[in-house]
């Protein structure tokens, strides 16, 4: 195995320091490249004898088990990273926190509130650190982004959107809005420091019956700040983008671009007292640390192993990602009802009714019309 690297000296020290990484697939290959670069990684798991074959060939010099139990006896495993599908996050965090391992699971926490809930009473009761994987919240141009609000650079906020879109892994377990829409949702809840007090989302499934490919997610806060979350993975073409919008100027947050933070410093001016007019102005490239959001989160996660302390997307924060995701659901799933049942009554009433109504009338409920 590779020496720490100094980054991982400054946290750990010399110390012999072992975690063990669970699941070696699409992100899981991710987390191990990172642990083995770190000189953290002990051992790894996954089920598929394929998966750990070709994990052996690029990660050599650790233990590599399709058996949890190997894991979980290991007394010199002191935490356990989870990248497994999210279907599975809620009894492999309970196993391990139960073991007495500390924790960091993939977004999201789990599948429904009450699982979340029942993993920090967990970690509570067995005094373990739970951290969940909103990769975006370590991210440098993120951190900086909530520099440049706190400071008052960007003046009052207003609105603020993402957009997830992409081509790419289609799931079955779980669909677009858990899958892709945790990482902005956790960030924009850090950003306000509020719980919305209105969620709305729409959208299709169009791949998979009952699995949305596409969500369209309204919110509002307390404080006035509005916004709203578009994810796709029926998208033509790769897009990650996070916009604040101030009343003094405006940031973007584009993650795939070189460059990833730009602040665009726009103003508004009244004409005449009472015509708005945009004044443009040329944008800004903020400077960032240069640094990958995941070493990042994994040094911060390393860190409140070996200090006990609490992480900065601990339980809780993956509680409160978990309840908007369920509101979001929630209305999901009443506007698919909402609409079944309108277009059951219009049916009805086409067939039934012998009078014209142009499409653009409208009749209120109880209304009687003759012949």
């Amino acid at each position: 195995m590779e020496v720490k690297t100094e980054k991982a000296k400054e946290v750990v020290g010399e110390e012999n320091f072992g975690i063990a990484c669970v699941g070696l697939g699409y992100w899981g290959k991710n987390i191990l490249r990172n642990l083995y670069e770190l000189g953290f990684v002990k051992i790894a798991c996954d089920i598929n004898e394929d998966v750990i074959n070709e994990r052996k060939k690029q990660f050599p010099d650790i233990k590599y088990t399709k058996d949890l139990g190997d894991i979980i006896s290991d007394k010199d495993i002191k935490a356990v990273v989870i990248a497994t599908p999210a279907s599975t996050h809620y009894e492999l965090a309970k196993k391990f926190l139960l073991a007495g391992k500390d924790v960091l699971v993939e977004k999201p926490l789990a599948l429904t509130l009450n699982e979340g809930e029942e993993l920090i009473e967990i970690a509570e009761a067995q005094r373990r650190i739970l951290m969940v994987g909103h990769i975006l919240q370590y991210h440098p141009a993120v951190v900086k982004l909530k520099e440049l609000i706190s400071n008052g650079s960007l003046g009052k906020l207003q609105y603020i959107y993402s957009n997830r879109l992409n081509i790419g892994k289609l799931r079955v377990e779980e669909n677009i809005l858990w899958s892709f829409a945790p990482h902005d949702i956790s960030v924009i809840l850090d950003l306000v420091d509020e719980e919305p007090i209105w969620i709305s989302c729409f959208g299709g499934a169009y791949i998979s019956d009952g699995i949305y490919d596409v969500t369209l997610t309204y919110f509002e806060f307390k404080n006035g700040i509005r916004g709203h979350i578009f994810v796709s993975w029926l998208h033509p073409f790769k897009e990650q983008k996070l916009v604040v919008v101030g009343s003094k100027a405006m940031a973007v947050f584009d993650d795939l671009s070189k460059q990833k933070l730009f602040l665009y410093p726009h103003t508004i001016e009244w004409k005449y007292g009472k015509i708005p007019v945009a004044q443009k102005a040329d944008y800004q490239v903020i400077p960032v640390e240069e640094a990958e959001p995941l070493k990042l989160e994994l040094l911060h996660f390393v860190d409140c192993v070996k200090n006990q302390k609490r992480p900065k997307t601990d339980g809780y924060e993956g509680l409160r990602v978990l309840k908007f995701l369920e509101l979001a659901e929630e209305s999901l799933r009443r506007a698919y009802v909402e609409k079944n049942i309108v277009n059951q009554k219009r049916w009805i009433k086409e067939e039934s009714r012998d009078y014209f109504v142009h499409k653009t009338a409208v009749i209120d409920d109880g209304v009687e019309i003759g012949k």
